[in-house]
């Protein structure tokens, strides 16, 4: 049985986006077998121009809740927290999503 990871990107090939200004995440399923793209989900940014909507986080947390793991170049502590109350891990990652999910499918990498 898999999970899901959501990943803040731009472009579709890199995690180059702050988990706070995303207007978009990509969704994934991993599984023992591999990873696959589901689709994208569109977010309505918590941060905007220096101020943080702590609404935006609720919704940002709530669009990812059946997310095991989410994936941001940058995240913050107060959407670490909101996050970690529904259960789903962050982590602040940079590289290509491709090499991100494959090092995930990896067993002997621990979530």
């Amino acid at each position: 049985m898999g999970y899901k990871v959501a990943v803040a990107s731009s472009d579709g090939k890199v995690v180059n986006t702050h988990f706070g200004r995303a207007l978009n995440f990509l969704i994934f399923e991993i599984n023992e077998d591999g990873w696959e793209f589901l689709e994208s989900r569109e977010n309505r940014p918590a941060c905007s121009y220096g101020e943080h909507s702590e609404g935006g986080l609720l919704y940002s947390a709530e669009l990812l809740a059946d997310c095991k793991i989410v994936l941001a170049s940058m995240i913050g502590s107060g959407a670490i927290q909101v996050l970690e109350q529904k259960g789903i891990k962050a982590f602040a990652a940079a590289g290509y999503i491709d090499e991100l999910l494959d090092r995930l499918v990896n067993p002997k990498i621990k979530i």
